[in-house]
């Protein structure tokens, strides 16, 4: 008892030793083989989710064991009416099952994503169904999925029960493998197309990503779900609600950071609140003494040109 009572009080010390804010609204980071909580905050505040939703929509699919080799033709039923987001998928392009998994995983593809739904057993409510099914089946007490994509704002949850979404997603290798390559070429109507995925983090210099599944729409603003190995520990990261995609890349880093016990990088993106930048303190006079000579030029400047103007209209007076 008294051991664990002293782990809890070091976490904490070195949890606000780790003194750099995040620029996400809601943080959990937990250590995959004890399940302890290494950093958290706002974990268990409920908000749209995006397309971290698209875990959800493969783990249903796959635990269906549909034919993977099938052809799914998309369908306009499948274009976004909801934010009329773009989509590099055609319309009438017929693709196997596995490339549409694919695309809706590494690309974040939400005609890909409407179109598993849409050609799942039982059709849209047939998936639905399902994925209730799977939600009650992992515990998800917080979460509500409406659609496959993620574009509605009524897909909600919070990252306590994406971590407990991101554990289980990680058990089917497909997914891992899917959500953790760069880029693949897929067959599009005869022709080789290039899809990336949408974390720059895999693939990285010095990131070991086991899992990977970003988001974004207005209302959820960007969110990441993330497996990451650091310093021989493994641990999975769900960020929801950052600013902006630097924001959620340097949530990201000050992470890995901190599980590894090093120092965090100060220089933040804004907050998701509109707070003010915080300055690496290395530099920082110098920096100051820069602005202050770029503001003294700038203010300079605009004083010659408003006396050249003066002067170009008296003469034209």
């Amino acid at each position: 008892m008294i051991k664990k009572l002293l782990a809890t009080v070091l976490m904490t010390i070195s949890a606000a030793a780790f003194a750099v804010p995040f620029g996400s609204q809601s943080v959990l980071v937990v250590e995959d083989e004890t399940g302890k909580i290494l950093l958290e905050k706002n974990a268990d505040t409920v908000m749209p989710i995006a397309s971290l939703t698209k875990l959800m929509t493969a783990m249903v699919v796959l635990d269906a064991k549909l034919d993977m080799d099938e052809q799914i033709e998309i369908d306009r039923e499948d274009v976004d009416r909801v934010k009329f987001s773009s989509s590099r998928v055609p319309v009438g392009a017929s693709i196997s099952r596995r490339d549409v998994l694919h695309l809706a995983l590494m690309s974040s593809d939400n005609r890909a994503a409407a179109a598993l739904a849409r050609t799942f057993p039982g059709g849209k409510e047939g998936f639905k169904a399902a994925v209730r099914r799977k939600i009650r089946a992992l515990g998800m007490t917080q979460t509500e999925i409406e659609e496959p994509t993620g574009l509605s704002p009524h897909n909600r949850s919070n990252a306590a029960d994406l971590v407990k979404m991101a554990s289980a997603s990680s058990g089917y290798p497909e997914i891992v493998r899917m959500t953790t390559e760069t880029k693949e070429i897929i067959d599009i109507n005869g022709r080789g197309v290039e899809y990336r995925n949408t974390n720059r983090l895999v693939g990285a210099k010095g990131w070991d990503v086991g899992l990977s599944k970003t988001g974004f729409t207005n209302e959820a603003g960007r969110c990441l779900i993330m497996n990451i190995t650091a310093a021989g520990k493994k641990a999975t990261l769900v960020l929801l609600n950052a600013s902006a995609s630097s924001a959620r890349v340097m949530d990201a880093l000050n992470i890995r950071r901190f599980i590894t016990g090093d120092e965090p990088v100060s220089r933040v993106a804004r907050a998701a609140s509109g707070g003010p930048r915080i300055k690496a303190s290395a530099g920082g006079s110098k920096a100051k003494a820069r602005a202050k000579s770029k503001s003294s030029k700038a203010k300079a400047t605009k004083k010659r040109t408003t006396a050249k103007v003066k002067t170009a209209r008296k003469r034209r007076d």
